[in-house]
């Protein structure tokens, strides 16, 4: 015993080797979340996890799959990896997690990239989090990288509807980005330290493409970029992001958008941005981007939760068995 009193005293983190991951219904238990994950049958099922820190690469194919964490707090289970575009060649290869199953589920954990945790390591694409799935419910999540840190992803020819709850997403560059239906429900976004910071890049790609991020209730911080911090650029030019009800204590730039790449794209011509009632020492509608839209009563009422999923929302939260 007297290493590990050792190891106690000096503060080296211990290594548990117990089993602390177990499928629901069986309760078989597992060493790690992938082999938990992989026990599953095809029709999914609950993987219950026990407070630490799994480092893990998970690529998640199966449907209804329910991550659960089960300490007092998301900060207490810990799925992380550290893969950068740099070292796997594109952006699409990096999450930690990857899931490409429908009916995806998480609650009170965290998923995050840490590759841009260290100083000494180039800047790149690190994704924590992607979903190419459809009808993912999260709640209480934190989702941690630098650039690149969710990635929402519509496959061709498939729905792509994600709802975030009580969630917390950290990062920098277009930390919030791709092609989805996706919904923020009283989340917390801040933006760590850079030249610049942009919360979104959404890539809607046509103007009839049912895609956009939608942010109720949220509240937005940040790191004070010299270079400015900005509610979103265009990924494609039909992006579509709205913002309401939005607490903004980030110390936003006036003009609240901008383009993709400010010397030759005119993407904010072709986008719809959008904000109702914003507040807080960001919101400044007298200053924004005369492109973007302040939306009336009416109109913020087109993007409340059942509105955006035109009534369809049994996916969120189904009956009871």
């Amino acid at each position: 015993m007297r290493w590990l009193l050792a190891l106690l005293l000096i503060g080296w983190p211990l290594i548990a080797f117990s089993e602390t991951v177990r499928v629901s219904p069986s309760g078989k238990a597992y060493c790690t979340v992938g082999a938990a994950i992989a026990a599953l049958p095809e029709s999914g099922g609950e993987v219950r996890i026990a407070p630490g820190t799994y480092r893990e690469k998970l690529w998640i194919g199966k449907a209804n799959v329910h991550l659960i964490g089960t300490g007092k707090r998301p900060e207490e289970v810990v799925l992380v990896y550290a893969d950068s575009s740099i070292t796997v060649g594109n952006t699409y290869k990096t999450p930690s997690v990857h899931v490409a199953g429908d009916g995806f589920r998480a609650d009170n954990l965290t998923i995050a990239n840490d590759w841009g945790s260290d100083p000494s390591r180039k800047n790149s694409q690190a994704v924590a989090l992607a979903l190419s799935g459809d009808s993912a419910v999260l709640t209480r999540v934190r989702i941690l990288s630098t650039q690149d840190t969710l990635y929402l992803v519509k496959p061709e020819g498939k729905q792509a509807r994600h709802l975030f709850r009580d969630c917390y997403v950290e990062g920098h560059v277009d930390f919030v980005f791709g092609n989805a239906n996706a919904y923020f429900e009283r989340c917390h976004l801040h933006g760590v330290e850079r030249s610049n910071i942009f919360y979104t890049a959404q890539s809607r790609n046509s103007p009839n493409e049912e895609s956009a991020f939608v942010f109720s209730d949220c509240r937005l911080t940040s790191y004070a970029a010299p270079d400015g911090v900005f509610l979103g650029r265009a990924w494609r030019p039909y992006a579509r992001v709205i913002w309401l009800n939005t607490q903004m204590d980030a110390p936003i730039a006036p003009a609240g958008w901008r383009e993709w790449y400010p010397d030759r794209s005119k993407t904010l011509d072709t986008a719809y941005y959008a904000e109702y009632r914003s507040r807080g020492p960001g919101a400044s509608p007298a200053t924004r981007d005369p492109r973007s839209h302040r939306l009336s009563d009416a109109e913020a009422a087109q993007w409340t939760l059942p509105n955006f999923f035109k009534g369809d929302i049994d996916w969120i939260d189904p009956p009871a068995r």
